[in-house]
C-alpha cells in the first residue's frame, strides 16, 4: 500500500528526515514511535505533500506521490488526522463531517454518515453543536470521523491520544482497531504512548533524530530492552 524509499525532507536548509525506508502492506496497522522532535510529524506531512521530499520516493497504491499537491494526494485515498485535531470549530459537527465527505461519492453520504455515527455514537446527539464546544476526546472522534467520511484507503494518525484522559485514549485506540478490522483501512499510527501503539499495531518502526533505527513485529519491539528503557519506562 505504501512504500517510502530513501526519503529525505526538511524545512528551509534543515534536513529533518534522513534516508527513511518504510513499507506498509494493505490492511496493516503500523506504528511509528519516537521521542519529541524525532521527525514523526514531518514524515506524515511529507507523505501529504507539505513539505515535498528532497530525495527519494513515496509510492502509494502503485503510484508515486512526489510532486503532487496535497488535495490530489487526498483524492488518491490518503486521509490525515493531524496532531491537535484541527477540526473547524465554528462549524457544526455535521458540517465538519460533510467537509470530510467532499472527496467521496455523494450517493454514499447517507451510508457513510450512518457508519461513522454507529462507530462514534458519542457524536450522534451533538450533530448540531459547534465543533469548538466539544471536549478534547469528542473533537478527536470528530477528526477521525471527518477523515473516514472520505472513504480513505490509508489513515495517517498523528498522536490521537494526546491530551486525552486514559479511558478516552483507550476508546480511541479501540476505534482505530475497529476501523482496521471492519473496513480493512490501512493505518500509519504515530504515538508517544509507545506501549499502546505497539500493542495495537501489527508492526512498528522506531525513529530517532530523523532516522529509522529499528523495525519489526510489535511483539519483538515490546520485548527489546533498549526500547523498553527508552519508550516504555
Amino acid at each position: 500500500m505504501l512504500s517510502i524509499r530513501n526519503l529525505t525532507a526538511g524545512y528551509g536548509n534543515v534536513e529533518a528526515l534522513h534516508g527513511i525506508d518504510i513499507e506498509i502492506a494493505d490492511g496493516e496497522i503500523v506504528a511509528l514511535v519516537g521521542g519529541n522532535g524525532a521527525g514523526k510529524t514531518t514524515l506524515l506531512m511529507t507523505i501529504c505533500g507539505r513539505p515535498q521530499p528532497w530525495t527519494g520516493d513515496i509510492v502509494f497504491d502503485g503510484r508515486s506521490l512526489v510532486g503532487l499537491p496535497t488535495f490530489q494526494i487526498a483524492r488518491r485515498g490518503v486521509a490525515h488526522v493531524p496532531e491537535g485535531r484541527h477540526i473547524f470549530p465554528r462549524m457544526s459537527v455535521l458540517e465538519n463531517l460533510k467537509m470530510g465527505a467532499l472527496l467521496a461519492d455523494p450517493k454514499q453520504f447517507d451510508a457513510d454518515l450512518a457508519y461513522v455515527l454507529d462507530l462514534l455514537p458519542h457524536l450522534k446527539p451533538m450533530l448540531a453543536n459547534r465543533g469548538g464546544t466539544l471536549s478534547g476526546g469528542e473533537q478527536q472522534m470528530l477528526a477521525i470521523g471527518r477523515a473516514l467520511m472520505g472513504r480513505p484507503k490509508m489513515l495517517l494518525l498523528d498522536e490521537p491520544s494526546l491530551g486525552l484522559a486514559p479511558l478516552t485514549a483507550q476508546l480511541v485506540f479501540s476505534i482505530i482497531a475497529k476501523i482496521n478490522k471492519e473496513r480493512g483501512t490501512t493505518v500509519l499510527l504515530i504515538e508517544q504512548n509507545a506501549y499502546q501503539a505497539l500493542k495495537l499495531a501489527h508492526r512498528g518502526y522506531v525513529i530517532v533524530n530523523g532516522k529509522i533505527t529499528q523495525s519489526g513485529p510489535c511483539a519483538d519491539l515490546l520485548a527489546d530492552p533498549a526500547i523498553q528503557a527508552a519508550y516504555l519506562g
